[in-house]
C-alpha cells in the first residue's frame, strides 16, 4: 500500500508532523488533536489499493468508482461523511502544440483529505510544499487543500490559455502572410487546433458550476472564510473559459477567411487557366481552317500567304494576352 500513498502526512496547527503507519490510527490521531487533519495523496492506485482508504475512510461507493475509473467531468458531490471534487489539470506540449486532460479527484471530510491523481503531468508535490511553506493557510484544515489545489489548476488554466493564444497569432499570420502560405495543410491546422480548444473546455467548463457552489454557503465540510478564496478561484476560472471562447471564435473567423482565400485562389486559377486556353484557341481555329486541304482557298497560291497567317494568329494572340493582362486575369 505503501508504494501508491506519493504522500500522508499529518498536520496539526498548519505544520507538518508525521502521523503512525496505520491509517486508521493515523485518523483517529487527527481527530483526537482538534486543530489537525490528516492528508493522502495516491497516484493512480488499483481497487484492491483503494480499498483500505475508502474502508477507513468511509468514502461513498459511488464516489470511490469515480475515483478509480478516471474519465469524469469535473463536478462536485456531497455525501454524508465526504465532499467529492473532481477537477482535470490541462497539459500543454510546446513541441507538439497539443493540450490533454488528466484528472484530480479530492475527498474532504472530517479532519482528513484524500487525494487521487491519473496522469505525470499534474504532480501535487509542489503544490503541498508551498502549502506547508505557509502554516497560516494549513491551519484552515481541508478547505485549504481542497481551496490550494483548485487554485493551482485553475491558475495553470491560464497559462496554457497564453501558450495557445500565441499559437494562434502565428497561425493568423501564417494564413494572411502575403505569400499565402502553405494553403493545403492550414485547414487541417486549423482542425487540429480546434480539437485542442476543445480538450481545453471540456476540463475547464464544467468545473464553473462547482466553484460557484464552493464559493456559496452551506457546503458541508467547506469553512465558511474560504468562500473568498473559492470565489476568486472562480473568478479565474471565467478569466479563462472566456479567453478560450474568444480563441474559438477568433479561429472560427480565421477558417471562413481560409476558406475565402482558397476561393479567390481558386477563381484566379480558373480565369488565368481560361486565359490561356483563349489564347490558344484562335492559332488552332486559324490553323485548322487552313488544314483543311481544299484546292480553292484565298490566298493559297500567294507567296505572303503562309507569313501573312502567322502574322494573324501572332496578333491575335498578343491582343487577347494585352486584354487579359489588363483585366488582372494574367
Amino acid at each position: 500500500m505503501r508504494a501508491v500513498i506519493v504522500d500522508c502526512a499529518i498536520y496539526r496547527g498548519g505544520r507538518r508532523t508525521e502521523g503512525p503507519d496505520d491509517l486508521s490510527d493515523a485518523l483517529e490521531e487527527a481527530r483526537a488533536s482538534g486543530d489537525a487533519f490528516l492528508w493522502i495523496g495516491l497516484h493512480e492506485p488499483t481497487e484492491k489499493e483503494f480499498d483500505l482508504v475508502s474502508s477507513e475512510f468511509g468514502l461513498h461507493p459511488l464516489a470511490v468508482e469515480d475515483a478509480l475509473r478516471a474519465h469524469q467531468r469535473p463536478k462536485l458531490e456531497v455525501y454524508d461523511d465526504s465532499l467529492f471534487v473532481v477537477l482535470k489539470p490541462v497539459v500543454y506540449e510546446p513541441e507538439s502544440d497539443t493540450v490533454s486532460s488528466e484528472e484530480v479527484m479530492v475527498f474532504i471530510g472530517d479532519s482528513f483529505v484524500v487525494t487521487v491523481r491519473h496522469g505525470e503531468g499534474t504532480p501535487l508535490h509542489s503544490v503541498r510544499l508551498r502549502m506547508e511553506a505557509d502554516p497560516n493557510v494549513l491551519r484552515h484544515g481541508p478547505t485549504a487543500v481542497l481551496y490550494a489545489v483548485s487554485d493551482a489548476i485553475v491558475d495553470h488554466y491560464i497559462d496554457v490559455a497564453n501558450e495557445l493564444q500565441v499559437d494562434l497569432e502565428e497561425m493568423e499570420a501564417d494564413v494572411f502572410a502575403p505569400t499565402g502560405g502553405e494553403l493545403r495543410n492550414t485547414a487541417a491546422r486549423i482542425y487540429t487546433f480546434k480539437r485542442q480548444l476543445l480538450e481545453f473546455r471540456r476540463a475547464s467548463g464544467p468545473l464553473a458550476a462547482p466553484m460557484v457552489r464552493l464559493a456559496s454557503a452551506g457546503v458541508p465540510f467547506v469553512h465558511e472564510h474560504a468562500q473568498p478564496f473559492f470565489r476568486d478561484v472562480s473568478d479565474h476560472l471565467t478569466r479563462a473559459n472566456e479567453q478560450v471562447d474568444g480563441l474559438d471564435r477568433l479561429l472560427s473567423d480565421i477558417l471562413s477567411a481560409h476558406l475565402a482565400q482558397m476561393g479567390v485562389r481558386q477563381n484566379d486559377d480558373m480565369r488565368k487557366i481560361s486565359a490561356w486556353a483563349a489564347m490558344a484557341a484562335v492559332p488552332t481555329m486559324v490553323a485548322g481552317i487552313y488544314g483543311m486541304n481544299f484546292e480553292y482557298m484565298p490566298e493559297l497560291k500567294e507567296p505572303w500567304a503562309y507569313p501573312a497567317v502567322i502574322l494573324l494568329m501572332a496578333t491575335a494572340v498578343y491582343g487577347l494576352y494585352r486584354l487579359f493582362k489588363r483585366r488582372g486575369w494574367l
